[in-house]
């Protein structure tokens, strides 16, 4: 099975799908009344929204973290910490230059 693999590829690919994957989730179930563009619109303008989304998107790729470290995957979890860094970083100036 895929998850069985110890890879920092895997690990780079979880970390960057599973944030995307929570957004899409996070959206349909708390703003889909809104078309998603409009919402997107908002979404970069809305410092609250950006912190909001971001913390739910880096708890997915903690959560994802710390499954690896503790199946003793470490390659898979370096992988997804450099994603989630990444991520992080990126919202960051996201909401610096917002």
């Amino acid at each position: 099975m895929l998850l069985k693999n110890d890879n920092f590829k895997l690990g780079v690919l979880l970390g960057l799908v599973a944030p995307m994957l929570i957004f899409m989730l996070v959206y349909y179930i708390k703003f889909s009344s809104y078309e998603f563009n409009a919402f997107l619109d908002v979404f970069r303008k809305e410092n609250r929204l950006i912190t909001f989304f971001s913390v739910w998107c880096l708890v997915g790729n903690i959560a994802l973290f710390t499954l690896f470290i503790n199946s003793n995957k470490y390659q898979t979890a370096k992988g997804v910490f450099v994603v989630t860094l990444l991520y992080g970083l990126s919202f960051l100036f996201l909401k610096l230059f917002n």
